[in-house]
């Protein structure tokens, strides 16, 4: 099956043909580093770090980038705010962004380059856009003419009311049009500039992107990615000014990815439901944030909710559980992979999921069946089946890659996700440990009453004991089975 990909231009799923054969070039539209990155962030960045593991496991050459906006009006601002330089800011948030992104398991794509190393580049695009007549100077600022631009809405398929409605316009009478938007600004007193011929000044934020992805990927080139917020106005501008300069298409597939909504309204500073990639990671295991993202389409909005978290914790404990069972198995003795026909089949409609506009929500339920075939195999105890439960183990590794899950060591997510769950009690594991020794104290001086009190009180914060000839085991929700002294 061809791979398909849903293109906002066209609003039509197409069969992916790259500009260059063998080779695929993506850009994803990066972040402005003024302030810690939130899971609307992450989202975005996982979406598309498994269409690049995705792309790379299919045997492309995928040269992939991805920007930092590091001159802007708001990262002006937080330098005020915090009493250091705007370049401060923005290595402080650069690295505040890659701490993040390590802790999800985002791949770094081939180049990162930053808007303020391509500031030559920008003034370049800007004159031959004022050459052309799509661009005229109002002052010491740069304009894009949107009425030059015949094709102007064609990517977010919008009507000049909807523009004017939808978009952020700055309001200057200068403009000859409210929907033109600044290639270049003029500097205020005390704000970082760039000497021009146009002025003392610094680029518009969408000239940045036009400028960074053909720098690196020329035109047109084959992905254009990021959230579905960017299509307007950011994309369209980035369409609009680079189509004007080259005369040529600029990108033959756009991709956005849907919206994070927190307990169902859309995630908004102005309301202050964001939650931070670091908040998130003080409660819940990075993984859970990428399986969750992954359980839905790409293109469909998803409501965060800690329940939908918990259930998606459970998942990943499954996983981690059938791969520790497997490699136990597997440990035992050297044991040469066999074909598995039911377990290929699997894989295939892995990959066809994958396939139509990375299905990932489809995939991941081929992912659990794989997990559901190997449990199977290991309690039949069959040591015909071992070749292959190897080979099945194998592919159930290889597809979890590919969406980037199951990176930890076994026993390091055991012991972290004991740790979380049990926070979650108000509990420690000295606490847990203490109360199971004084349970098997009451049961052996027979006094069952108290013995009873300690299980319930452990019930009530969630803890089920099981009583074993080996002595008493303990889990916690949907945790497996666990020795008393993890």
């Amino acid at each position: 099956m061809a791979l398909k990909i849903y293109n906002t231009l066209t609003q039509k799923k197409e069969v992916f043909k790259p500009v260059e054969k063998d080779t695929i070039k993506l850009y994803v539209c990066g972040v402005t580093v003024y302030g810690h990155c939130h899971i609307g962030h992450a989202r975005s960045a996982i979406v598309f770090d498994v269409v690049y593991r995705y792309l790379l496991d299919k045997g492309y050459h995928v040269i992939f980038i991805k920007n930092f906006t590091d001159i802007d009006d708001k990262i002006i601002r937080r330098a005020s705010e915090e009493g250091i330089s705007w370049k401060e800011v923005g290595e402080k948030y650069i690295q505040s962004f890659y701490e993040d992104m390590d802790a999800l398991h985002v791949l770094r794509p081939v180049h990162e380059p930053r808007a303020t190393e391509h500031i030559e580049d920008m003034v370049r695009l800007v004159e031959i856009l004022l050459e052309k007549g799509y661009a005229y100077r109002v002052n010491g600022d740069v304009y894009f003419s949107v009425d030059r631009f015949a094709k102007y809405g064609e990517l977010s398929k919008r009507t000049l009311d909807e523009m004017l409605a939808g978009a952020r316009v700055e309001i200057d009478e200068r403009k000859k049009n409210p929907l033109d938007f600044a290639l270049w600004k003029s500097s205020k007193e005390g704000e970082p500039f760039w000497e021009t011929p146009f002025g003392k000044g610094r680029p518009g934020w969408h000239i940045e992107c036009s400028v960074m992805s053909t720098r690196y990927l020329s035109n047109p080139f084959d992905i254009h990615g990021g959230g579905k917020d960017l299509i307007f106005p950011h994309h369209e501008n980035e369409k609009a000014q680079t189509e004007a300069a080259t005369g040529k298409p600029f990108v033959h597939y756009w991709m956005h990815n849907g919206f994070v909504n927190m307990q169902k309204e859309k995630m908004s500073k102005s309301i202050g439901n964001i939650l931070l990639i670091k908040d998130f990671l003080k409660n819940h295991h990075p993984e859970a944030l990428r399986l969750f993202f992954l359980s839905t389409h790409y293109r469909n909005p998803i409501d965060y909710n800690e329940q939908s978290l918990e259930d998606t914790h459970n998942a990943l404990q499954r996983l981690y559980y059938t791969l520790e069972r497997s490699f136990k198995i597997q440990s035992a003795k050297i044991i040469k992979p066999k074909r598995y026909i039911a377990a290929d089949d699997l894989v295939n409609r892995f990959y066809e999921a994958m396939d139509d506009d990375f299905n990932t929500a489809l995939a991941i339920s081929y992912i659990f069946e794989l997990a559901k075939m190997l449990n199977k195999m290991m309690d039949e105890h069959d040591e015909s089946l071992m070749p292959s439960l190897v080979y099945t183990h194998n592919l159930f590794i290889r597809l979890t890659q590919v969406l980037g899950l199951l990176n930890d060591e076994i026993g390091v997510f055991r012991q972290n996700e004991t740790k979380r769950l049990v926070s979650a009690t108000g509990l420690d594991l000295e606490t847990i440990e203490r109360m199971i020794q004084e349970r098997t104290e009451a049961r052996k001086n027979k006094n069952f009453k108290k013995a009873d009190e300690i299980r319930n009180a452990l019930l009530e914060k969630g803890i089920t004991l099981l009583d074993t000839p080996a002595g008493t085991e303990w889990r916690i929700k949907h945790i497996p089975t666990m020795k008393g002294d993890v």
